[in-house]
Formats: structure tokens, C-alpha cells, sequence
């Protein structure tokens, strides 16, 4: 098993990479779009945590930034009815952060505007991830750290009767609220959400 590829970045593309590693073997990594700017620039070093597949007769290997979204992708991929394609798509439309809030929240609208995920399919995420992801991501120390900011202030607005949408909408447009109290940050999304 391939579980993690250290080389340098020769090309990228929409969801791909092409890593050289030793010095003469190219390797392409397909990753989320969403991470594909943070990995740096052409002909600088990359790491990437791998998952490698092989389907018929195609090996086909993953490759995420951290840790925690690698094991996200497998969890995604452990779901009946969604493979690594799909998987990869989730993170790359919505983003590791957005895809464990829609998850959370029961968002399957959110979920199922994804290419590839319909609303059963959206449901599934739902019903078989929504109390691991709480458990495996969200208390690791890494997603702990993403959400400590503000992730405990869209349930709050759900239950003020703001959709899934409108409530992580609010929380985004206001950015990092650092220390504030849960009742501070409430109250600013409230304020964001209404118009100022």
C-alpha cells in the first residue's frame, strides 16, 4: 500500500498532480480541487497522504494534504453506492469543512447539488456518517482546531429556525471570530444574516 508520496510537483491540473519522486518516476495523484492551492508551485516539494485503487485494470492513486482529509475521503468512500470518483467530488465541490457541516446539519441539498450525488444518495451520506464523522473528525485535533471558531454556531441558528444553508451562509461571511463567547458569535451572525 502506498500511504504517502513525498516528490516534486511537475504539473497540476483541475484535479491532478504529477509528482517525480526519486528522481526519475512521475507519478499522477489525483486530489480535491479544493486543495490543489495549497499545495505550492510547479517544481516545488509536495507531500501528499495517498490512497492508491485499483479498478479492472487501472491503478488509480489519491492523494490529500493532511490526514484527517484522507481519512475523510475514505470514509466518503466506505458509504454504499460512493466510490473514490465520487468521493474526490464531494471534497472538491464543498470542501472538507462544508462537506462534515452539510453532513451534520442533514443538509442533503447541499450534498446532492455535488456531480454524481443525488438526493438518495445525499440521504446515505446522511444516515451512515453523520455520527462517525462527529466522532472520528470533529473531536481529531486537527478539525477541532478548523472549527473551533465558529462550528458550533451553526447548529445554534438551525435551532432559531435558519435553514442549514442560511446559517452556515451567516457564519462563513463573518470569517474567524477568535475568542468570542458561542452567545457573540450568535448574535453577529444574526446581525450578518439580517443585513448589517
Amino acid at each position: 500500500m502506498i500511504t504517502g508520496i513525498t516528490g516534486i510537483m511537475e504539473a497540476r491540473g483541475p484535479d491532478w498532480v504529477q509528482v517525480r519522486i526519486g528522481g526519475s518516476v512521475s507519478l499522477q495523484i489525483f486530489v480535491p480541487t479544493s486543495a490543489i492551492g495549497d499545495l505550492g508551485n510547479v517544481d516545488e516539494e509536495v507531500h501528499l497522504h495517498t490512497r492508491l485503487y485499483i479498478r479492472d485494470d487501472e491503478a488509480v492513486l489519491y492523494g490529500f494534504p493532511t490526514p484527517d482529509a484522507l481519512r475523510l475521503f475514505q470514509m466518503l468512500n466506505g458509504v454504499s453506492g460512493i466510490g473514490p470518483r465520487t468521493s474526490l467530488a464531494l471534497l472538491s465541490s464543498l470542501g472538507p469543512q462544508t462537506l462534515i457541516t452539510a453532513v451534520a446539519t442533514e443538509d442533503v441539498s447541499t450534498l446532492s447539488r455535488v456531480p454524481g450525488v443525488g438526493r438518495k444518495s445525499a440521504g446515505r451520506l446522511v444516515l451512515e456518517l453523520k455520527g462517525r464523522l462527529e466522532k472520528e473528525l470533529i473531536e481529531s485535533p486537527a478539525m477541532a482546531t478548523d472549527r473551533s471558531d465558529n462550528g458550533d454556531v451553526v447548529p445554534a441558528l438551525m435551532a432559531l429556525g435558519y435553514s442549514a444553508a442560511e446559517a452556515r451562509r451567516a457564519v462563513e461571511s463573518l470569517g474567524s471570530m477568535g475568542d468570542l463567547t458561542l452567545e457573540e458569535k450568535i448574535r453577529r451572525a444574526l446581525q450578518q444574516s439580517a443585513g448589517g
